[in-house]
């Protein structure tokens, strides 16, 4: 593990310029609506004297649309509740799509049959946010890293399974003799490495990280993202990255895609996105970023609450909290629209009113 960690950029100019272009995973006008209103006979409720049925849903993703490019590190970053990680799971098929496509490698997916999803599931491979629950506690670390091989790879012999498993495990830094031991006799830190080389150990093109390194310690936090940058160098990896730490993002990430309240406001490299963030929203989040070197506060401290997902505001979603706001941010749906920084989904940049 002596490499030099590259950054960002670098990372993206290690690629051939030509697969720099290539989309991996398209995601088009994804939406996810959950249900509240119970079995049939819950949404039966009486009205003006008539028996009517009421349905109500959670709409935790509404109309996203994004590319991943081969080789690169997208992340997605938006607060608490914003549907980050239900993108996530959508994308891997975790949950279904009430609505739009998933496509992966120029193949729609999200309405496979789940045999026929079977060979994409090697190639795609995810981490999860809690190292603590997303292991078998029933399971020895081989047999855990054994078992996607087994499935996937049903050709290889015990003797390659165990040569790989340990090639494996050396390049996560984990001991293989650690194979015998099981996941509760770890630290947090070592259960998120496994985790890593559970994903690794199938050789995925595209991996989706869902928040890997938000319940581990700060320093453990450094070791493991610097773990999965190496391993995108070394594998030519894809990620798609979920996180709310911009810290995080500026270090990790080669593109940003701002969410919040389920829409996407916002797409960016990261540079750009630093340097000269346009939505109002994204603005609020970088003015968030503790620096030490600020001699003044520049904090921007939005108005209003966070309005809710069962009953979305018409127009924008955020023009309650935003201080550009005007009637057409209330009345009318804002689309993605191309700056000279990247995509940004806001009347008053479109208008001019803002920079």
């Amino acid at each position: 593990m002596s490499q030099a960690i590259l950054t960002p950029e670098q990372r993206l100019a290690t690629h051939d310029s030509a697969a720099l272009g290539e989309t991996l995973v398209e995601i088009r006008d994804l939406e996810k609506r959950f249900s509240l209103s119970g079995d049939f006979l819950e949404q039966l409720t009486f009205e003006k004297g008539r028996l009517r049925r009421k349905q109500e849903y959670v709409h935790a993703i509404n109309g996203v649309t994004l590319d991943v490019k081969r080789g690169e590190a997208l992340c997605v970053v938006g607060e608490s509740g914003c549907g980050k990680s239900t993108v996530a799971r959508t994308v891997m098929g975790l949950l279904k799509p009430s609505g739009g496509e998933v496509c992966f490698d120029g193949t729609r997916i999200d309405n496979m049959p789940p045999r026929d999803l079977l060979p994409y599931r090697r190639r795609m491979q995810m981490i999860f946010q809690n190292p603590y629950a997303s292991l078998n506690p029933r399971m020895t670390i081989q047999q855990t890293l054994e078992e996607p091989l087994r499935f996937h790879q049903p050709t290889l012999n015990n003797g390659e399974i165990r040569d790989k498993i340990e090639d494996v495990m050396r390049s996560v830094g984990i001991d293989p003799d650690w194979g015998k031991r099981y996941a509760h006799e770890f630290s947090g830190g070592q259960r998120q490495r496994i985790s890593i080389a559970r994903a690794l150990a199938v050789d995925p093109e595209f991996i989706v990280a869902d928040e890997p390194i938000s319940a581990l310690d700060v320093s453990i936090q450094a070791q493991v993202l610097n773990l999965m940058m190496e391993a995108q160098e070394q594998r030519d990896l894809t990620y798609l990255f979920i996180t709310h730490d911009l810290a995080v993002v500026e270090h990790f990430g080669t593109r940003v895609a701002v969410m919040y309240l389920g829409t996407l406001c916002e797409l960016a490299d990261t540079r750009s996105l630093f340097a000269r963030p346009r939505h109002p929203y994204t603005q609020a989040l970088m003015s968030a970023i503790p620096r030490l070197n600020d001699d003044k506060a520049n904090h921007i401290r939005l108005e209003g609450e966070v309005p809710t997902p069962v009953n979305l505001p018409p127009g924008c979603v955020f023009h309650g909290r935003c201080p550009h706001a005007n009637d057409r941010c209330r009345i009318e749906i804002p689309r993605l629209i191309t700056t000279d920084t990247g995509q940004v989904a806001c009347h008053a940049v479109e208008e001019g009113r803002i920079d």
